[in-house]
């Protein structure tokens, strides 16, 4: 990928998600070297990248890190078809972290992903911080297409924890 369409994707992502959910340009930058990490894009008429999804290729399952459309072009589809897209390129579990259900924003979300035929898992997750110096991030699992209990989802965890997050597990 080159630097021009990183930079769009890195705006779109910035515009999108709070600090909290998203790591700095270089080292979102670095993460394109990473062998499991992927990035698929929509883009106008005009060759300009407009929606993306970033996520993450395990041997057991797929995890959704980010995905976003321009603010301007929000409600037109490209979210839905970015993600169907995804879930259609392998018969593997998805899974992907959401802020909990607690505002018409973070409803609207869950129920985005719930009409793609996902589910809400109803225990506790951390999503550690992505910058230095920031806190632990409640967040909530979303899976697909089955849910996960805590126990199933704990293989998955430590996956995330390692290779996402870069954290020295014991």
């Amino acid at each position: 990928m080159n630097e021009p369409d990183f930079s769009e994707i890195y705006a779109i992502m910035d515009a999108s998600f709070p600090e909290s959910e998203c790591r700095s340009f270089e080292s979102q930058k670095a993460l394109l070297k990473h062998p499991s990490y992927r990035i698929m894009t929509e883009k106008n008429e005009q060759g300009n990248t407009v929606a993306f999804l970033a996520g993450w290729e395990f041997a057991y399952f797929r995890f959704v890190e980010h995905i976003a459309v321009d603010s301007r072009i929000r409600g037109g589809g490209l979210g839905k078809k970015l993600m169907s897209r995804f879930i259609l390129q392998s018969d593997k579990p998805v899974v992907l972290e959401v802020e909990p259900p607690v505002d018409e924003w973070t409803r609207r979300r869950i129920c985005f992903y719930e009409r793609l035929g996902f589910h809400l898992n109803p225990f506790e997750y951390v999503q550690p911080p992505l910058r230095e110096g920031q806190a632990d991030l409640p967040l909530q699992i979303m899976s697909y297409p089955d849910a996960l209990s805590e126990q199933a989802f704990a293989p998955f965890k430590q996956l995330l924890y390692t290779e996402v997050y870069g954290l020295k597990l014991k």
